[in-house]
């Protein structure tokens, strides 16, 4: 299935490739988070009218999350989980948690924002978290897990 990308999308293409992309990839993830278009004739005729304004659009989305991983290096949260006493968590913290403790915390922060390459957090510490703002735009934020009693 070949598409032209409407933005930046990783390990895929910049603005405006066209890109051959399995089906299923294309029908049910690109085209409807307006990601991609079909390459036809017209679409890539309409896409090439407005470039100016997708890479307008492209432009402020990473001014925002640069601004926002200025903000986000310098963020430390803590979460507080039931846990033995050895330091191991009764449940998990995952991704949402994370995210909801640095939205609470006053860093807004989505859940497919926060990238736990191991899995979920299983135990009590200190963790660099890794933190994707836009495909060009990555950081490292502090967590710390510290059981209730």
């Amino acid at each position: 299935m070949e598409l032209i990308l409407l933005q930046k999308v990783v390990n895929l293409g910049a603005l405006g490739d066209k890109v051959n992309v399995k089906p299923g990839y294309g029908r049910n993830y690109l085209v409807p988070q307006g990601k991609a278009a079909p390459a036809t004739a017209t679409n890539v005729a309409e896409f090439e009218k407005r470039r100016a304004e997708y890479e307008a659009k492209a432009n402020n989305l990473l001014s925002d999350a640069s601004a926002r991983k200025d903000k986000l290096e310098a963020a430390a949260v803590t979460i507080r989980a039931n846990a033995s006493t050895e330091g191991k968590l009764y449940g998990s913290v995952g991704p949402r948690d994370i995210a909801e403790a640095f939205t609470n915390a006053g860093f807004p922060l989505s859940k497919a924002e926060v990238i736990l390459g191991e899995g979920p957090i299983r135990r009590t510490g200190e963790f660099d978290i890794h933190v994707a703002l836009h495909a060009d735009v990555h950081c490292t934020v502090k967590l710390s897990v510290v059981g209730e009693s």
